[in-house]
């Protein structure tokens, strides 16, 4: 066998065994975004009817003062940014680092890094990290997520920080992710025109309005972090398959390329025998 020949079917092996790995990862990430898509299904009716319920509050807010609806642009912004734990999964963490990174820097903004990738990323900027959670979306525990929340919602509180952005990736196919950023705290007050002619019945809050909207905030802060995160995780693995799906299918080409390179090499070596066979017996003669 000839070293050009020898050196095509050594890439062939090596091609399939790479094809291997990634048609493997393609059922694994398959069978994570099934599971994951559930989640979100069943999480969804939960954050509707708490957002709902912040709405409503925030419209009997309009008249009372709470630092939950004050703005102060002069303080630092809180980002969480919400990365995936692993790579290989097309420009999913990248598309989140180029939502996120400008006005972080813009604003000199703190960051908590939720996922391996976005932990590293922001320890590599060097930017001023106040927390740190690689490895929870997969088994999402409600205490980790009353953590984040709970530093979040202490930071404003304490007029630490002026606002608190989310920053996740929404799942809409398995084949589109949207990088998608969007303020949590300050609550933006909700103005409702309402028809006189119509009667509607009245929603009584013990002890008051703004008691029960402060009380509310954690709950609403913390659904909307855990929301992130599974929206974050199914779009994750959505971008995994997808990318492992098409380098699987890059790497059945690129074999079929090789092999015709490869069959194409062994017909020339064969033709060249044969063509000093027969010079040979031409020559004897």
């Amino acid at each position: 066998m000839s070293a050009s020949m020898k050196d095509i079917k050594d890439r062939i092996k090596s091609v399939e065994g790479t094809m291997q790995i990634t048609k493997a990862m393609e059922l694994v990430s398959s069978s994570k975004l099934r599971k994951a898509k559930e989640r979100a299904e069943r999480a969804r009716p939960f954050f509707n009817i708490l957002y709902e319920t912040i709405s409503e509050l925030s419209a009997e807010m309009q008249d009372k003062d709470s630092i939950y609806t004050a703005a102060d642009p002069s303080k630092k912004p809180l980002f969480i940014v919400i990365a995936g734990d692993r790579g290989l999964a097309g420009g999913y963490n990248s598309n989140v680092f180029k939502l996120a990174d400008p006005e972080i820097e813009k604003r000199n903004g703190m960051v908590i890094a939720i996922g391996k990738k976005s932990v590293e990323h922001y320890e590599r900027v060097n930017c001023q990290i106040v927390g740190r959670y690689s490895g929870i979306a997969e088994d999402l525990d409600s205490i980790v997520v009353s953590e984040i929340s709970e530093k979040a919602n202490n930071l404003f509180r304490r007029g630490k920080i002026g606002s608190v952005h989310l920053v996740f990736t929404q799942f809409v196919t398995p084949l589109t992710q949207i990088a998608t950023e969007m303020r949590i705290l300050p609550l933006e007050l909700h103005v409702e025109k309402r028809d006189p002619k119509k009667i509607e019945p009245m929603v009584l809050y013990e002890p008051s309005a703004e008691a029960v909207f402060n009380s509310i905030i954690p709950q609403y802060i913390a659904g909307m972090v855990y929301g992130g995160i599974v929206e974050s995780y199914a779009s994750e693995q959505g971008a995994r398959r997808t990318a492992m799906e098409s380098a699987t299918n890059n790497a059945r080409d690129m074999i079929d390329s090789l092999s015709l390179s490869y069959n194409r090499a062994r017909q020339s070596a064969i033709t060249q025998e044969l063509t000093e066979i027969v010079a040979g017996a031409n020559a004897a003669s």
